[in-house]
């Protein structure tokens, strides 16, 4: 693939690296030097290019979405705190016959967990005895809090049909590439899930996976989506 990174921070290099060691080619790079106000995001720029990696900030990422979309550039997305604009920017995507595929975290592991909170989730909303809580932490530079992950585990407990009290917390500090953790507690047990990334290798490999896979197909998906198709288009 010939690939383009909208924004060049430590997941970008990280992106970078892993992406030539699997034989792609990254043929363009954007930072905040040469795409101020998106002024690198030209027809001219990606011709040629088979997909985008866009990982920014929360607000930049939909103003480079939007352009994405107007160029048609297949884009993965793992910027968090934008998912407000979600329906505008697939709306866009939609619009230009476009590929989008965007997650709060594009880990293998954490998409996983997301399906066994759900599970254990469905069953303690049997369970009027325990209560639950939701945690994360992240290194000191990570801009929001809590982290779209945690949330987005939360969201996945209410559609399991657990309806009581999540308690939310966050922690930054550090630098820790991040852990999510989901817990259930009673009198007579406690129930812990949790997941604890050793670096960004994880992040890097499920935004490479999306790359090859928006580079060959059409539409809006989220990560989870593509991994658990078994198969399907």
């Amino acid at each position: 693939m010939r690939l383009a990174l909208v924004g060049y921070g430590k997941m970008g290099r990280m992106i970078e690296r892993l992406a030539i060691e699997s034989g792609s080619v990254v043929a363009l790079k954007l930072d905040e030097f040469n795409n101020v106000d998106g002024a690198g995001l030209t027809a001219a720029n990606f011709a040629g290019i088979d997909a985008a990696i866009e990982f920014t900030a929360p607000s930049i990422a939909v103003g480079n979405l939007l352009r994405l979309a107007e160029l048609k550039v297949p884009t993965v997305c793992g910027t968090t705190g934008w998912m407000g604009e979600l329906n505008r920017v697939r709306a866009a995507f939609e619009a230009n016959d476009g590929t989008l595929v965007y997650s709060a975290n594009f880990s293998i592991g954490v998409n996983i967990l997301r399906r066994v909170v759900s599970e254990a989730a469905r069953w303690m909303s049997r369970q009027s005895s325990y209560e639950s809580w939701a945690w994360e932490i992240h290194h000191s530079a990570k801009k929001d809090a809590p982290s779209g992950t945690l949330l987005r585990l939360v969201e996945d407990m209410r559609a399991a049909g657990y309806d009581r009290k999540v308690d939310v917390a966050s922690n930054r500090a550090g630098a820790h590439p991040g852990t999510h953790e989901i817990g259930f507690d009673s009198l007579a047990d406690t129930l812990t899930v949790r997941h604890v990334a050793r670096g960004r290798e994880g992040f890097a490999y499920g935004a490479l996976q999306a790359a090859s896979w928006g580079a060959t197909h059409k539409g809006v998906r989220e990560f989870a989506e593509i991994l658990f198709s078994e198969g399907k288009e």
